[in-house]
Formats: C-alpha cells, structure tokens, sequence
C-alpha cells in the first residue's frame, strides 16, 4: 500500500484524487478545512500553506499539490498584490511542500510529485494574468525539478480546462454561462473533476514509471484544436 501526500485534498479536484485513491493506498490530506468523509485510510491534517508549516510525516511515496486560484481581472484592475497572492498560493507553497517532504520522498522507490497548471498557460486568454503568470511558473518548475531529481523521483504536472469545483463556480453559476463554456471547447464538455483524478491516479501509478518533467494539457481540445 502506496502512502500519498495530497496538499489540498478536501475539496475540487484534491477531493477527487483522494476519493479514488482511498481504497487501495494511504492518503494524508493536508488542507486549511478538514474532508468532508471518513476513511480507515485517510488521516487529514489541519494547515494553512501559506502560513503554518507542514506537518512532520515520516514517509510518503508520492506528493501531489492541489492548491490554486482562479483570479479573473483585467490587467488594469489586477494589483500587485494580486499577482503576489497568485504566486504564493500557486508557486510557493507547491516549493514549500516540495522542499518539506523531499528527504522522505527519496527514500521511495517508486516516488513522484504531482503539480497543477492551467490550460490558460498555454493558451492566450483574456483576464488570465495573474494566474497565468503563476501557473507558467509551475510548468518551468516541473521540468527543472523532473531533471533535477531524476532517476529517482519523478515530477508531472495537469493542465486542465475548465472543471466543476467551487472554485470554478462563478464561471459556471448559469445555464447561458455553462453552454457557452461548452460551446468554446471542441468537445462541447468541461471537466469533471474525476476525470482529473483518473489521469492524476495514472501519473503517480507504476505504469507512468517512464514519464517525467511532462505538463498534460487536460483541455476537452481548446488548447491543441481550431474547429
């Protein structure tokens, strides 16, 4: 039994992950608001990423980092700070957690780390500064670390598109504005967010051993198709 490390598991897609993956491995969630289920496998810590530090874990074969943002503004109406929190919660805390639980990561034979970007870091998108500019960060991130660290720990990151989580929902808070999402991708569909979890449960597995410093763009075809 695998034991994994998910920063942000109790909601959106770190809850998805979890839920899939609680059956047949042993999840520490680490996350501000506790899970809103109980398992024998799973054993939750309270923290803050921003501002508390990490809990003492003394191994773990696998990290995957949930946090992120969605802060749509135009650039004239985006404050510094904007982009300071963006980076923060994006960037810093996904270091921060990296560099916390790298000493027992190494100690696995079968370690990876998981990051999250975003389809907008590929994709020119209108109000997308902020967290564009964060999210392409954690792409050179995932690419640097997957050299730094191979052989022994492999490091991936998603892209996905939009997906139907609380942080998405103003996004999708009507019907008008959830057809034209769909109207937008060339699959007619968002995500769900186990469709997230499945590929995040496949680049943590075994049968992902040859696959490092990657970004997956999850994108229901917006990024790689013009119909």
């Amino acid at each position: 039994m695998k034991k994994i490390i998910i920063i942000g598991g109790s909601k959106g897609i770190g809850n998805a992950i979890s839920t899939s993956l609680l059956d047949e491995n042993e999840v520490i969630n680490i996350s501000r608001t506790s899970p809103q289920k109980t398992h024998p496998n799973l054993t939750h810590y309270t923290c803050d990423v921003l501002t508390d530090n990490f809990p003492e874990i003394e191994a773990a074969d696998n990290l995957i980092y949930c946090p992120g943002s969605i802060n749509l503004k135009p650039i004239s109406r985006l404050k510094l700070n904007d982009f300071r929190n963006d980076f923060e919660i994006n960037v810093i805390g996904a270091v921060k957690a990296v560099q916390k639980y790298l000493p027992i990561l190494k100690e696995s034979n079968q370690s990876s780390i998981l990051l999250f970007s975003t389809v907008a870091s590929k994709l020119g998108m209108p109000f997308h500064a902020s967290v564009a500019a964060s999210k392409s960060a954690i792409e050179g991130l995932t690419k640097s670390l997957g050299a730094e660290l191979a052989p022994n720990i492999r490091v991936n990151a998603i892209a996905p598109t939009v997906t139907d989580t609380d942080l998405a929902s103003k996004l999708l808070r009507n019907e008008r504005l959830i057809e034209n999402i769909k109207e937008r991708h060339p699959l007619k569909k968002f995500l769900d967010p186990k469709e997230v979890a499945d590929l995040a449960t496949f680049l943590i597995s075994e049968k992902a051993s040859s696959i490092s410093g990657q970004i997956f763009e999850l994108d229901c075809g917006i990024v790689s198709f013009k119909i």
